[in-house]
């Protein structure tokens, strides 16, 4: 019998932002796959999902490459998806883990697609996004009313961004890191520097928070 893939969030940093069928997934899965990068040690999110743990769980380290679409390196996502296909394949059942939610920016969601078109069992298990615990931690609302907010990514083309923050009541602006100096033009541009403010690490022992984003010389990855 073929086991189950669990796409598990597991939140922005704080263990017990974990939900409660997160948590009890965790503790009855055979296999967990912890995704790295090639530039970082270790894997965030399950120094997370790490207390919910069983003794007995096998964890697999699996290396994502850096890219915007994963077809722009097929080897690396073919070679993990046969390794998750293979422990299914002998009836493990395995929590591939992600920060967040799982179908937000999420690495998760490639090799969801990948392993869709095996019709193998897949269950996905939302988490708590970063910007919905930033809010909740600075005391922050998003939105009310009729307002309308804008999820954008900083690596999107400049006028693209530059309309949508002309149209948004409130943006949540993700990967500034990699464009920062552009991201605080446009805010600037649109009057919205004031009430800005960059939080990095939510949640996570080393979390870092900016109300003065135009002051910053050092962006926090």
């Amino acid at each position: 019998m073929s086991g189950i893939l669990y796409g598990l969030g597991v939140g922005p940093g704080d263990p017990e932002l974990l939900t409660m069928k997160a948590i009890k997934t965790l503790e009855k899965v055979d296999v967990i796959i912890a995704p790295k990068t090639e530039k970082k040690d270790g894997s965030v999110a399950l120094s997370i999902a790490r207390p919910y743990l069983k003794p007995t769980v096998d964890i697999v380290y699996q290396v994502f490459p850096m890219v915007t679409h994963f077809e722009d390196s097929p080897q690396s996502w073919q070679k993990n998806k046969s390794e998750v296909l293979e422990l299914l394949n002998k009836g493990k059942n395995v929590a591939f883990l992600t920060l967040g939610d799982p179908m937000f920016y999420s690495t998760y969601i490639y090799i969801y697609r990948l392993l869709k078109a095996e019709n193998v069992l897949i269950e996905t298990i939302p988490g708590v996004p970063a910007f919905c615990a930033i809010a909740g931690r600075l005391q922050y609302p998003l939105v009310e009313g009729n307002d309308i907010i804008s999820v954008i990514p900083a690596t999107a083309e400049p006028d693209k961004i530059q309309k949508v923050l002309a149209v948004s009541d409130n943006a949540v602006i993700m990967k500034v890191y990699k464009n920062f100096d552009q991201i605080v033009s446009a805010l600037k541009d649109e009057d919205l520097t004031d009430n800005a403010i960059m939080v990095s690490r939510c949640g996570l022992p080393d979390e870092e928070c900016i109300d003065n984003i135009e002051q910053v010389k050092e962006v926090p990855n």
